[in-house]
């Protein structure tokens, strides 16, 4: 019996430790809706090398049309990638590379990576 008491009570604070973290993890990987605004990326051309702004932006109009992931650098210094409602948003994002926009919608982040998902164009 002496022995089963520390058991019960390691058993019991394992579980509530791991029901802790589940919780955190659900809050940290689904923040809400969030307002970004900041400069439209061809996502492969600014991860590999950098390239962003003016100088980039016929580039990045061509890779973002062509189907390469898009993304927004935003004011607060994050990158995220930019899908619509389960679709890309190529099309409608190309004409918009180097320039700065403001875009809403869900963010979702994982493994150091952001989203916004059900992105719209603010208007």
């Amino acid at each position: 019996m002496k022995k089963l008491i520390p058991l019960s009570v390691a058993v019991a604070v394992g579980l509530i430790m791991r029901w802790s973290v589940q919780a955190a993890d659900e809050h940290k990987d689904d923040a809400g809706e969030v307002t970004v605004k900041g400069e439209v990326l061809d996502m492969a051309c600014y991860l590999d090398h950098g390239a962003h702004g003016e100088k980039h932006a016929q580039c990045a109009a061509t890779c973002i049309e062509s189907g390469l992931p898009v993304g927004i650098k935003g004011e607060d210094g994050k990158t995220y990638l930019l899908i619509g409602e389960h679709k890309p948003l190529n099309k409608t994002l190309a004409e918009y590379a180097g320039k700065t926009i403001t875009v809403k919608g869900k963010l979702s982040s994982r493994d150091g990576i952001n989203m916004i998902s059900n992105a719209e164009i603010e208007k």
